[in-house]
């Protein structure tokens, strides 16, 4: 027992000074080639081991004989560990710069392209991060082309119906200012609309603008939705009635919601006004509530004829008008949206702040939109 303490002793006496110079060596090689780290930390392995051995060779006495044998089968397998160590390191090496050539093109136009030089676990790993990354940049850069031709879109549209009214009221202006008007009263009401339809407007691109900007502040509380389907269809009848559109309400479940009630009211209003005017006179608009799992979806359901399929994943969009079929001529005087392409934009942003969900999809004449709402918790 005595002796393998004194074994121990010597050989971690021998080991342990190269195990010191190989921490300092590891140290200033920190900021330096992996490669040359793990031949270091390979070399230190087989220092260690030779001069424990050697140490415990010279304190045994060994004859010339052994300790010769001894040194030439350390001497062996240190060459061996070392080029399998400068071999390893190469090859860390080789992946490591194969992933930084295939870095550069994360992204790019064509995408994140893997390197084909085989890959440890680790690089794999990172290489499949990469590709992530590069998925995620490419879809935030589409969203961001589309948003950007949006607002585009949207710029060009509210630029045209500023114009029209803004020329209507000059024209009208000037006439009573040079006393040309036969009826006076006539063109101030005219006045009164066009400006009131300016100001609704105004309205949207504001709410709009707080809804892009989260600075949308909703005041929840609990309420039914038959209440909030109630109250959107008595503000739609009189638009309903003019238009010779039915309003229906079918299958309203009075389940509960908490929501800000006047923001969701005026989600359903916009949408009962999309959908009458879409109409034509004699059809029918019909709402309905469901209860679906932890939700509760209203839908309005129009008969507008239907959306082109390539239109319905832009119907929420800022600026979307649709087909000249889908977005009539207003008449003079009309109330409600503003006509700006804001409205179901600001449907889906008002559903979206309520941790809600907006869709829409095609139905035998007409559309369905449907409006999914967290069910109140009992």
């Amino acid at each position: 027992m005595k002796d393998l303490l004194l074994i121990a002793l010597f050989a971690a006496l021998g080991a342990g000074g190269a195990g010191l110079l190989g921490w300092a060596a590891v140290r200033w090689l920190r900021r330096r080639s992996m490669a040359l780290s793990l031949f270091c930390v390979a070399a230190v392995t087989v220092l260690a081991v030779t001069s424990g051995t050697f140490a415990v060779a010279q304190a045994m006495f060994l004859s010339h004989h052994d300790l010769g044998v001894v040194i030439t089968v350390l001497a062996m397998a240190s060459v061996v560990a070392l080029a399998t160590a400068a071999l390893l390191g190469r090859q860390v090496v080789a992946g490591s710069r194969a992933l930084a050539t295939a870095a550069r093109t994360v992204g790019s136009d064509t995408g994140f392209t893997a390197p084909d030089h085989p890959l440890g676990r680790e690089l794999a790993q990172l290489s499949e991060e990469l590709a992530a990354t590069s998925a995620r940049l490419a879809e935030s850069r589409a969203r961001a082309k589309a948003l950007d031709a949006s607002r585009r879109e949207l710029i060009a549209w509210i630029s045209h119906d500023l114009r029209t009214p803004l020329a209507g009221l000059r024209a009208m202006a000037e006439a009573l200012e040079d006393g040309v008007a036969d009826q006076p009263e006539r063109y101030l009401q005219r006045i009164r609309t066009e400006v009131e339809r300016l100001t609704g407007m105004v309205d949207d691109l504001f709410e709009l603008s707080r809804i892009q900007a989260g600075a949308l502040s909703l005041s929840l509380a609990r309420v039914s939705v038959y209440d909030l389907v109630d109250d959107a269809l008595a503000g739609a009848h009189p638009l309903a009635r003019e238009r010779g559109v039915r309003l229906e309400g079918r299958q309203v479940a009075a389940e509960p919601v908490e929501v800000d009630s006047r923001e969701i009211t005026r989600v359903l209003g916009n949408l009962l006004v999309n959908a009458i005017r879409s109409t034509p006179q004699d059809g029918v608009v019909a709402v309905s509530a469901r209860r679906e799992a932890d939700e509760v979806v209203l839908s309005v359901t129009d008969g507008c004829g239907g959306i082109p399929e390539q239109d319905l994943t832009r119907v929420f969009e800022t600026g979307w008008r649709g087909s000249a079929a889908r977005t009539p001529r207003r008449d003079p005087g009309e109330g409600g949206d503003s006509g700006a392409g804001l409205g179901l934009a600001i449907v889906r942003g008002i559903v979206e702040a309520h941790a809600g969900r907006a869709r829409v999809h095609n139905v035998v004449g007409g559309c369905c939109f449907e409006i999914a709402l967290p069910a109140a918790r009992a």
